[in-house]
């Protein structure tokens, strides 16, 4: 280990028994008590995960009131959104991940703000870097990656109506609308492609174990959006006769959107997740869809020849009963 990052990992240590004596200090001693749970989950030093107990303790802060749980979001994004530090900025996403799978629903409430309203959750990492050496910015990659993941994640259970975790009855989505179903696809689908968007250059920062069970959560999460297509995919797909054209393109565009990440899915999870069934049904329903684009478009081209020719034999017609008297008037002959 070079001299530079010792003194790095120093300084980082040293900053969070700085931010541990602050919080000592402070007279807001609920909120200083949940912030020094949220410090000890994301501390400096190491690329190792947060302990099972640290994460349990910050799930534990869902378990009160419901500002108890605010202050607890407030202070997990208060510290990733401070940090430089590309291991402190993962382990703060991968606590933020733990709440999503398994927190309370007044944590996850919290959480459930959607961005552009302005809520706290929204992540906001695209530019994050941490230049201090050549791994710090392959981890920065890493961090911004992982946000978009998360904020995907949120952005699913705000359209589905619930997490992926606890996934509906098939049997519900029968009485939805068309375009209900293929919004709720085209937001699973997106997960999917931002999925395929992985750090390729620098896959092997999985050694490290930080890295390495974060990818382990994601490929959960990928897992349950799998199962949510293939649902989706099915329903429509026995709808395909009463589709509209707008519709049929909407899905076949979907679709081809999804083959497009497999591969580079496969270079995350080489053969995790892979789903023979779900690809066996995508590509049956895509060379359906294809089919029923082209009949409906020839249908519509049969239409049109259809309205031509009456237009034409009118035409005749009316040419047959009237002429254009000089006066500019049509006259019976």
């Amino acid at each position: 280990m070079g001299y530079h990052k010792r003194l790095r990992i120093v300084s980082g240590i040293l900053k969070d028994k700085g931010s541990f004596v602050k919080t000592t200090l402070s007279t807001k001693r609920h909120k200083a008590s949940t912030r020094r749970v949220i410090l000890r989950a994301t501390t400096h030093g190491s690329s190792v995960p947060p302990s099972d107990h640290r994460i349990a303790a910050v799930i534990g802060l869902g378990h009160g009131s419901r500002f108890t749980a605010c202050t607890c979001i407030q202070a997990v994004m208060d510290r990733l959104h401070r940090t430089k530090d590309s291991s402190v900025a993962l382990k703060c996403l991968y606590t933020i991940h733990n709440i999503i799978n398994k927190g309370s629903f007044i944590l996850k409430d919290q959480l459930a703000v959607y961005p552009s309203s302005g809520g706290r959750n929204f992540l906001n990492l695209s530019t994050f870097r941490d230049g201090s050496d050549s791994e710090t910015c392959d981890m920065s990659a890493w961090v911004r990656w992982y946000a978009g993941i998360l904020e995907q994640n949120l952005m699913v259970s705000r359209i589905l109506g619930y997490h992926l975790n606890s996934p509906r009855s098939k049997n519900e989505i029968i009485g939805f609308l068309n375009s209900d179903l293929l919004k709720e696809l085209d937001v699973l689908v997106n997960f999917a492609d931002h999925l395929g968007n992985v750090p390729a250059d620098s896959l092997y920062l999985q050694r490290k174990s930080l890295v390495h069970e974060i990818v382990r959560l994601v490929s959960e999460d990928y897992r349950s959006v799998q199962r949510e297509i293939f649902v989706r995919v099915t329903e429509l797909g026995a709808r395909m006769a009463s589709l509209s054209w707008s519709e049929c393109t909407e899905f076949l565009s979907c679709i081809n959107r999804f083959e497009g990440c497999k591969d580079r899915i496969a270079v995350l999870l080489v053969n995790r997740n892979r789903n023979d069934d779900l690809w066996g049904l995508i590509k049956e329903t895509k060379a359906n869809l294809v089919a029923a684009i082209e009949k409906k478009e020839n249908k519509g081209k049969m239409v049109v020849v259809a309205t031509a020719d009456n237009e034409s034999n009118n035409l005749t017609r009316f040419s047959q009963l009237f002429r254009l008297a000089p006066s500019g008037r049509w006259v019976e002959f």
